[in-house]
């Protein structure tokens, strides 16, 4: 009896795994079937590069899933749980692909959208690889493979979830739209009317940190609130223009640093430092940071005036005297000469490169 028990349990739990799995079995929407609306922005004719220089310019899972239509794995990639404002251009050409207020979660483990942030600039072809039929986007001008389109998308917003990866893709935030040429685009995030009023009224800082390695530094800084851009790079040293090999064994002096723009009205510099800097590395270990060793990883601040530099020493005296760290600090305050910006493949080095080496983490 128990056996017969067993087998009928058996029996039901499979037809309910079928059951389940057909009905969360993503529906695939036909070419052409999207409702997006154009939208009064630019259209411009992007280049796309050949593949020799997409290979130098990409990294290998951007080149494998824009290229060879490959898929990034779901929740490892880089922008699937993304939630800051901007746009998302393609990784190959630079063309804007997709805006955040399009962006919604899916839980899919990719990124979303409703629509492309214009109808013309995405293609949708039949798909009929692996047994299924879906619908291929592209970009249009790169012809890049971007991910799939599917009619399971929120009702009230068109009905469409544009499944695309990370990997095709390149966040641009809306502090950084106008340096880097999309200023058309403020207009999708605020009316044009206050879109300079609110601008003006930003009032910006800069400093310049170092806590050890800048991938690390570089990924917990950008995510603070009132943190408007970032950069990473060298400063402190005796050469000129150095480059990355010139840091190794400290050679040119440098240390590998984090150049961080800041809204002044949301974070000040002392906050920056207490409740961040120095909770994000430890500051106690000389010339090192992890297993990296060498000056090129000190702990070390360059005030760009008189005024970051006491803030700067008084933080150090600050959180020396808490006692927060069992060893004294060994953070240097140094004068502020000059910045050589990092190489490109440095430049936000865990997003594009989810997974990757960091010693860095927060502490309480």
């Amino acid at each position: 009896m128990s056996r017969l028990i067993l087998l009928v349990v058996g029996v039901a739990l499979a037809i309910g795994a079928v059951a389940w799995a057909q009905s969360s079995k993503p529906k695939t929407s036909t070419p052409n079937q999207s409702l997006a609306v154009d939208r009064e922005l630019p259209v411009k004719n992007y280049l796309k590069p050949s593949k020799e220089e997409l290979k130098q310019k990409l990294t290998a899972e951007q080149f494998k899933v824009t290229c060879e239509a490959g898929t990034e794995p779901p929740f490892k990639n880089a922008y699937w749980n993304n939630h800051e404002a901007g746009i998302y251009v393609d990784v190959t050409t630079g063309e804007p692909l997709f805006s955040s207020t399009d962006k919604f979660d899916s839980g899919s483990g990719w990124p979303s959208f409703t629509r492309p942030i214009q109808k013309q600039v995405v293609t949708e072809h039949k798909d009929s690889a692996f047994g299924m039929v879906r619908i291929e986007v592209r970009s249009k001008s790169g012809d890049a493979h971007l991910g799939h389109v599917f009619d399971d998308g929120p009702s009230d917003q068109g009905g469409l979830r544009y499944c695309i990866n990370s990997a095709s893709l390149r966040f641009v935030p809306v502090a950084k739209l106008e340096a880097e040429g999309y200023g058309e685009y403020l207009k999708l995030f605020q009316p044009a009317s206050s879109a300079n009023q609110a601008k003006a009224a930003v009032k910006t800082e800069t400093a310049y940190l170092a806590g050890g390695c800048f991938w690390g530094m570089e990924d917990l800084l950008r995510k603070i609130p009132g943190v408007v851009e970032t950069e990473v790079g060298y400063t402190g040293g005796h050469l000129a223009n150095p480059k990355y090999d010139d840091t190794h064994d400290s050679k040119s002096g440098h240390a590998e640093s984090v150049k961080v723009v800041f809204d002044a009205q949301v974070l000040s510099y002392d906050q920056l430092l207490e409740k961040w800097f120095f909770k994000m590395h430890d500051p106690t270990t000389l010339n090192r940071q992890g297993n990296d060793v060498g000056t090129q990883y000190r702990s070390a601040l360059f005030p760009v005036d008189e005024a970051q530099r006491k803030t700067a020493e008084a933080v150090i005296a600050r959180v020396n005297q808490a006692g927060v760290w069992k060893k004294p600090i060994t953070t240097t305050v140094e004068p502020f000469k000059q910045w050589w910006k990092g190489e490109d493949y440095h430049q936000d080095y865990l997003v594009k490169n989810p997974g990757g080496y960091t010693c860095h983490f927060m502490r309480d």
